[in-house]
């Protein structure tokens, strides 16, 4: 029996030394000290292959913006590091064969002079063409270039889908030619925008968009552009997946505007509504007017705000040419549709009774 409890013993021993070499023993034996074999590949996805062909095809028309802030005098001659930091920067793309640069109205505010690198490296100087605030888009004109990039082709964002897969490229955080992927997370939006006015009809999306993207394009499957990446809603400042694009059809409308004549015409009747989804909630079936601009085409109709006092509701908005309106955005295509120097007829729910007003339709940017 002392025998075997020996045997237990000098067994319990062994393994006890085993469990203690066994990592000195592996490492000693199993390390790979020479290069390793290359596993073998089983090849890109279709996606994956899908979405390199798509940036090696549209990210050569992408360029990235830097707009120099107009300075004071003695700044302007004396110079310093600290304008040099101040530089702004985003992104822009080739609109068309000319040469014409499409970017946010917010990366080019402000600037006196501006300059473009290409995708290949090549930074070319720019002239400013046009801006129109009330869209966020502004146009540059490329300098010389020893290649010219293609421009991007074009979509349409009448038809978009929620959930339609998306592709952004821009120069986050400076970062040149980024591609970021996502979906389009919502269609309909309406965004605020610096000349104190609103985008209706705003693409929603999650695909990652961070300061340094304005002015980028945001792309379909396809390649085409349908809308320009122009801001994102973050608490924290960086990408919170919840990005904003203005859609293409916006775009292909100013755009050529601003090429032509430096300036695009803003057509307005001169209200101030409330929001959608209030509106929707308070049961109410269409725009209601908050105030009226002094003397605008609907101010001079006697047109009604909410009473600031008493809060009592006034004019509710319900058609336009006959046609019924329950979204700003539809009062916005009405009034383009009509055009600056034209009228519209505006149906208003005023109490119980529904009545009907000619207004002339003019060019808030004036105003």
């Amino acid at each position: 029996m002392g025998r075997f409890g020996g045997w237990i013993a000098a067994g319990a021993l062994l393994l006890l030394a085993f469990f203690v070499a066994e990592p000195y023993v592996a490492r000693l034996m199993y390390s790979a000290t020479e290069p390793r074999a290359i596993a073998p590949s089983v090849g890109l996805s279709v996606t994956e292959q899908h979405t390199i062909d798509l940036f090696s095809k549209t990210s050569p028309s992408v360029v990235h913006v830097y707009a120099q802030p107009r300075m004071s005098g003695l700044r302007q001659r004396l110079g310093s590091r600290e304008d040099e930091q101040q530089r702004q920067s985003g992104t822009g793309f080739l609109w068309d064969v000319a040469g014409h640069i499409v970017t946010n109205n917010h990366v080019v505010s402000g600037a006196s002079s501006y300059q473009v690198r290409l995708s290949n490296g090549e930074i070319v100087s720019a002239t400013l063409v046009g801006r129109a605030a009330a869209y966020d888009l502004a146009v540059l004109r490329l300098g010389r270039v020893s290649a010219p990039p293609p421009p991007l082709a074009v979509g349409a964002s009448a038809g978009l889908k929620v959930g339609q897969s998306v592709f952004a490229i821009g120069n986050p955080f400076g970062l040149d030619q980024t591609l970021t992927t996502g979906v389009i997370s919502a269609l309909q939006r309406r965004l605020p925008t610096d000349d104190g006015g609103e985008l209706s009809d705003v693409i929603q999306t999650d695909a990652a968009i961070n300061p340094g993207n304005s002015g980028g394009p945001l792309l379909d499957s396809s390649g085409r552009l349908i809308g320009v990446n122009t801001a994102i809603y973050s608490p924290s400042g960086a990408s919170a997946g919840i990005g904003f694009a203005i859609p293409v059809d916006v775009v292909n409308r100013v755009v050529p505007q601003l090429i032509k004549s430096g300036s695009v015409p803003t057509p307005g009747i001169g209200v101030l509504v409330g929001h959608e989804g209030v509106t929707a909630q308070m049961g109410i079936d269409g725009l209601v007017v908050m105030s009226t601009v002094e003397g605008s085409p609907a101010a001079r109709a006697g047109l009604r705000g909410v009473d600031q006092r008493s809060g009592a509701l006034g004019d509710v908005i319900v058609s336009a040419n006959g046609k019924p309106l329950r979204r700003l955005a539809e009062l916005a295509r009405a009034l383009q549709d009509a055009g600056v120097g034209k009228s519209v007829r505006i149906g208003v729910l005023r109490g119980s009774r529904t009545i009907e007003i000619d207004l002339d339709v003019v060019d808030i940017r004036e105003r």
